[in-house]
């Protein structure tokens, strides 16, 4: 080859990788934000969202304080929101019966078979837990009636625990639920009524004793303590195989595949030998298995949602100041993902409304 041929090749290839460098720069640069869109509001403090397949969507508040009307309802509008099922399920107070009366209630869930559950922990402004008031609810959206309710017994729920999240294998016909009073996971069978806690003396399930600190202040009790959040955010991967929880003063994101989970055989004490640590992710509040593979983590430190890639990345999707205390997750049919705001950390300094987002990932 001549020096002539050899000079216009090298250029032709310097040119092509100017070209790519440029469409590449150019793509970064025209890459699309992500967008916060407003979808609820609220002057009440509210921790779990969860939207049906046909975008109704839900919200729980839970009784951390003695003026809480109702406990679930449904946005009707983006700043109303209606008792849902009905008032009567959601009147309490002592008198009544404990098993028919939503009495604290943290967490809602659609499945993806588009039935709504609701997890009521029953500890009323963390007081202890009402006997015969820790339950797990199904309602069929169809007809807005409960057509599952499973209350949990003290061998499962002790006095200090708090009932804390749940997702459900409908395939399989399992719950899962965390434990954030005490650190533990519970394992529901739902064909049969069997539940089991597991993990209970494991590290994975407790608090690492982190300091939470937003916007330079550490997140502390009225007594100056430093809260101790146990096993709190969860998600279940789209094949059911496997679990992924995390304590909330703790930065450490774990996994256990379900079937062991689900072995009610087994030695509850060999568990702890299947339990995965999987990456350092951030103090995290609610969990998401998102319909791209990632999980999702509400990241309260920095005002940001994150997500686990399938690569092993933990990566930004938005940073907002508005995400005041990220909590819960839900994703709608369409991909959207909804998060609410539940401003713990401000107590009596909140100043700002209640909110639930919508964006897509």
């Amino acid at each position: 080859m001549t020096s002539k041929k050899i000079l216009l090749t090298l250029s032709l290839g310097a040119l092509f990788v100017a070209l790519v460098s440029c469409l590449c720069a150019q793509k970064k640069v025209t890459r699309k934000a992500v967008v916060l869109e407003v979808v609820g509001l609220s002057d009440r403090l509210w921790t779990g969202v969860a939207v049906s397949q046909k975008g109704r969507i839900f919200v729980n508040y839970p009784r951390w304080s003695p003026q809480v009307p109702f406990s679930v309802g449904e946005l009707v509008s983006k700043s109303e929101v209606k008792p849902f099922p009905d008032q009567d399920m959601n009147e309490w107070q002592p008198a009544l019966d404990p098993k028919d009366h939503f009495i604290c209630v943290q967490s809602v869930y659609v499945d993806g078979e588009n039935y709504l559950w609701i997890l009521d922990a029953a500890n009323p402004l963390f007081q202890g837990v009402i006997k015969n008031g820790p339950k797990l609810l199904k309602i069929d959206l169809q007809t807005d009636q409960v057509v599952q309710k499973l209350i949990f017994k003290d061998t499962i729920v002790s006095p200090n625990s708090y009932l804390n999240d749940v997702r459900v294998d409908p395939k399989r016909q399992f719950a899962y639920i965390t434990d954030s009073g005490l650190g533990a996971l519970v394992v529901v069978n739902l064909k049969t009524g069997v539940c089991r806690r597991v993990l209970t003396d494991h590290a994975s399930t407790k608090s690492e004793n982190t300091t939470v600190v937003i916007n330079n202040r550490p997140w502390l009790l009225p007594d100056g303590s430093n809260p101790q959040i146990h096993a709190d955010g969860i998600a279940l991967n789209s094949e059911g195989t496997y679990l992924y929880y995390q304590a909330l003063t703790g930065r450490t994101l774990y996994r256990i595949r379900t079937e062991f989970l689900r072995t009610e055989s087994g030695k509850v004490e060999d568990l702890a030998s299947k339990v995965e640590k999987i990456e350092q992710t951030g103090v995290a509040d609610g969990l998401l298995w998102g319909l791209d593979d990632c999980v999702y983590l509400s990241a309260l430190e920095t005002s940001e949602i994150k997500r686990l890639t399938p690569a092993g990345k933990v990566e930004t999707v938005v940073q907002d100041q508005r995400l005041a205390w990220p909590d819960s997750f839900s994703q709608g049919a369409d991909g959207s993902i909804y998060v609410s705001t539940s401003q713990i950390h401000l107590a009596a300094e909140i100043n700002e409304p209640f909110r639930i987002f919508r964006f897509q990932p």
